[in-house]
């Protein structure tokens, strides 16, 4: 099988998809090597996946502190409740 050139060459719109849709599953081998050739010839796609991955962490993080507010809420109600005997 033979594949043409053209295949592998995306617009920004079509890498900016890809990005995206890194985020949810694996690329084939033929999109990821489309993003790498991208990137070698475009400088605003590379800055978009850095700021995808910059929000990836930023919302990691902030599941994770949500997380340990939620422990902490749950254990301040386990100790807030009070004795029917007072």
């Amino acid at each position: 099988m033979r594949v043409r050139a053209t295949s592998i060459i995306r617009t920004c719109r079509e890498v900016t998809a890809l990005v995206l849709a890194r985020e949810d599953r694996r690329l084939r081998l033929r999109e990821r090597l489309a993003v790498r050739v991208h990137f070698l010839v475009c400088k605003a796609c590379p800055v978009f996946e850095r700021q995808v991955l910059t929000m990836r962490e930023a919302l990691g993080a902030w599941r994770q502190y949500r997380d340990e507010g939620d422990e902490r809420i749950g254990a301040a109600e386990a100790g807030a409740v009070t004795n029917p005997d007072d």
